[in-house]
């Protein structure tokens, strides 16, 4: 296969995936950024002196694609990342539950974690090993997908294990509320962590350094150094397609293919600028989406201030200003950060709407309630990040579009697009975008 010059537009993990994918390939590849900084809805921002995330986030081990191109790229997961085996603990004596994994071959690791697990009673253990025999008994699979709350009414999930379990994994994989949520998708993250023949793929994995720096700028050098370029601060308007096929970008450079690598939304309009009736199906999926938010609150107390855990799990009740629903202590995962605390709200909508005063000092109520530090009511400083479009809602039967934007030479890269299996796909995450990348190099390589 002959080597074509090709375009990539967005430094989001999609972008970058797919853009380190083509020149490994030994295209000729530039990746346009509009933002400076790269990395798009995981990047990193700065905040009071600060390099912080504008989401806290988790990984798993099931993230293969996201872990073969990090290394790919040169970065060592070892050490950038802090491995820990599946738990699900919230804080002593705060009414919830203490589930711990062992580091132990699959599936013994999650029977022993729920034969220890504390602040859950028998039914709700019977529940839970109920719905784990199904699931394997059905191959996770789910032909007729409906909402993660008709799912677990089904199988007979207790109250108790819906609300300390089900619920808080529902939030942090979709990032849309179970009464919502696909439970097809929903079953295909839990088939390959909890449901995986691996034991690691289960395996907790909190990024020690900020989220530009773990792969989008290692990817960016990548790409350098394999002789493409990177172009960050520069907006594509418009892609023009020439007679002999190729694409012209801002009037200028021309181009093989291009991936565009944008959010949904603007992918949409780029494609309504080309005028082509073969796009039409591909932007009304593409406008289809509706967003849901993620906020991330963090407060700064005094360095002596230190979780007994990395992280722990919070039971969100709204009714009493109950927002955060997971705390990370950042000082465990970055020595630079210590009494700096990261506060996660999935779907934070409604949260949001507080404004961002009164939902920090609500979540630093909750904090010094369910932690029984009275001290952490009052912070040095809080900053709340709110990204109001983190993700789409992740709702039953959504149709979402392939890489294939209908045009040929031009492909879509992102966490909203469909799987090539549609038993493969994903929630808006990071390894969902960088799958979306990696699909689409491979398609825009094949039609050349």
């Amino acid at each position: 296969m002959s080597a074509q010059r090709y375009a990539v537009i967005g430094g989001g993990w999609a972008g970058c995936a797919s853009a380190m994918e083509l020149v490994r390939a030994g295209h000729a590849v530039t990746l346009f950024e509009a933002a400076r900084t790269l990395g798009g809805r995981a990047r990193k921002v700065e905040r009071e002196g600060l390099v912080l995330d504008n989401g806290q986030h988790i990984l798993l081990g099931a993230y293969t694609e996201t872990l073969r191109l990090l290394k790919l790229a040169g970065q060592d997961p070892r050490a950038l990342i802090l491995n820990l085996p599946l738990q699900m603990r919230y804080p002593p004596n705060s009414g919830g539950m203490d589930f711990i994994a062992p580091r132990w071959p699959a599936p013994l690791h999650l029977a022993w974690a729920l034969l220890r697990t504390k602040g859950l009673q028998r039914a709700d253990k019977l529940s839970l090993m109920r719905f784990s025999s199904a699931m394997r008994w059905m191959g996770w699979q789910l032909y007729n997908d409906c909402s993660v709350s008709e799912l677990l009414e089904r199988f007979d999930q207790t109250g108790r294990l819906i609300k300390l379990m089900w619920r808080p994994l529902c939030l942090a994989a979709l990032n849309t509320p179970p009464e919502r949520a696909s439970a097809r998708v929903f079953i295909n993250v839990l088939r390959d962590s909890l449901g995986a023949s691996k034991r690691s793929a289960s395996d907790m994995l909190l990024p020690k350094t900020d989220l530009s720096s773990l792969f989008p700028d290692a990817a960016a050098r990548y790409v350098a150094q394999h002789g493409g370029a990177v172009h960050t601060g520069v907006k594509v308007d418009a892609l023009i397609p020439l007679p002999d096929g190729r694409w012209q970008i801002n009037g200028d450079d021309t181009y093989d293919g291009a991936v565009i690598a944008t959010s949904s939304a603007q992918a949409a309009t780029l494609l309504q600028g080309l005028q082509d009736e073969r796009s039409s199906a591909v932007i009304e999926q593409l406008q289809a989406f509706t967003p849901e938010a993620i906020s991330t609150c963090y407060l700064q107390y005094d360095p002596s201030v230190r979780l007994d855990l990395p992280f722990y799990a919070l039971a969100d009740a709204p009714e009493i200003g109950h927002w955060g629903q997971f705390v990370f202590d950042r000082g465990q995962l970055d020595t630079s950060q210590p009494g700096l605390l990261a506060v996660v709200v999935s779907a934070s909508s409604q949260a949001a709407e507080q404004g961002h005063a009164t939902l920090a000092q609500a979540i630093a109520d909750q904090l010094a309630q369910v932690l029984a530090q009275a001290a952490l009511a009052q912070p040095l400083w809080t900053q709340v990040i709110t990204e109001k479009r983190a993700t789409f809602a992740c709702t039953p039967n959504l149709q979402r579009p392939g890489n294939a934007s209908g045009i040929d030479g031009l492909l879509i890269a992102g966490d909203y697009t469909a799987s090539e299996d549609s038993a493969h796909d994903y929630p808006a995450t990071i390894e969902a975008a960088v799958r979306s990348g990696v699909q689409a190099a491979a398609q825009l390589s094949r039609q050349k």
